[in-house]
């Protein structure tokens, strides 16, 4: 396998190591996705290990270690212990704090290592996110005579956010999440238009189907995911990348939402300074029309 990171199919080149390596474990082969699980099981563990006591802990060979490494773009195994422990930081308490959570955890710890999960996923979106390619969906979207947002589940509250995001700024945009709305909709895009796919797995088929029917009728299409080779980012022109981590009592449903809307507000953000002062003024008369229905301190009161 070559290097897990693709520039034009999302993901920053310059992304954490254990960042590409959550996002491209489901793609390894199996021998080699037991390496990488090992390895984000406990960094700091592994940079102490020699390759041989890798490959036992992991069941396998020196030299699927050896692909493995390169499959992540590291030259060799001592790179891969360096890396590890210059990320892992020493291990200690933070690591500690972001562990998995457990059945006997009291509140308190588990108050803590949602934080910290959530801190975390937002700071790793950050970090790997490929901002050359936000800037081309950027272009489209100021560009766009019409948005189409598709997300089911949890990233429906994601599409949903992205598209009152848009209207509050003069786009026409609309999100679906029902898959016969959401595909007789993409049967109506052209050639100028943008749909927006939001999937953490990126393997819903519902939101994958109706990306790739938006791209067979001319529409630049964008997917937003936590895996980079996943099928929705391979129907999508631009890829922008999450790097949220999850754990048993939140499967595909809590850090993920949060870091896709880490990435809705760096586009919308990126969207209203090219559309100044014509957001702005959006902005405003938007926020005249809905103010009357907002309560003042006096009125709350009373």
């Amino acid at each position: 396998m070559s290097d897990l990171v693709v520039p034009e199919q999302g993901g920053a080149a310059g992304a954490p190591l254990l960042v590409r390596l959550r996002a491209a474990l489901p793609d390894l082969a199996p021998a080699e996705r037991r390496v990488g699980q090992r390895v984000l099981d406990d960094p700091y563990g592994t940079a102490a290990l020699t390759i041989s006591e890798l490959a036992q802990a992991a069941a396998t060979s020196e030299t699927t270690v050896i692909r493995f490494c390169k499959a992540l773009g590291l030259p060799g195994y001592p790179q891969l212990r360096l890396t590890l422990a210059a990320e892992s930081g020493g291990g200690g308490a933070a690591q500690e704090v972001g562990a998995e959570i457990g059945p006997d955890d009291d509140l308190r710890d588990v108050v803590a290592k949602v934080a910290w999960a959530d801190a975390r996923a937002v700071e790793e979106t950050a970090q790997q996110l490929d901002v050359p390619a936000l800037e081309r969906v950027v272009d489209a979207l100021a560009g766009a005579a019409r948005v189409d947002v598709y997300g089911v589940g949890a990233s429906a509250f994601v599409a949903a956010d992205l598209q009152q995001k848009l209207h509050r700024i003069g786009r026409v945009a609309f999100a679906w999440s029902d898959t016969h709305i959401a595909l007789t909709s993409a049967a109506l895009l052209r050639p100028g238009d943008v749909a927006v796919a939001v999937s953490h797995t990126g393997t819903t088929a519902e939101v994958v189907e109706a990306l790739r029917l938006a791209g067979r009728r001319g529409a630049t299409t964008v997917a937003v995911t936590n895996f980079p080779r996943s099928p929705v980012a391979r129907a999508a022109d631009h890829v922008l990348t999450t790097a949220a981590r999850e754990t048993t009592y939140r499967s595909g449903a809590m850090a993920s939402r949060i870091a896709q809307l880490v990435l809705v507000d760096c586009l919308f953000i990126g969207l209203a300074q090219r559309l100044l002062p014509e957001a702005r003024e959006a902005l405003g008369v938007t926020y005249e029309a809905v103010r009357a229905h907002h309560l003042d301190g006096r009125s709350a009161d009373r």
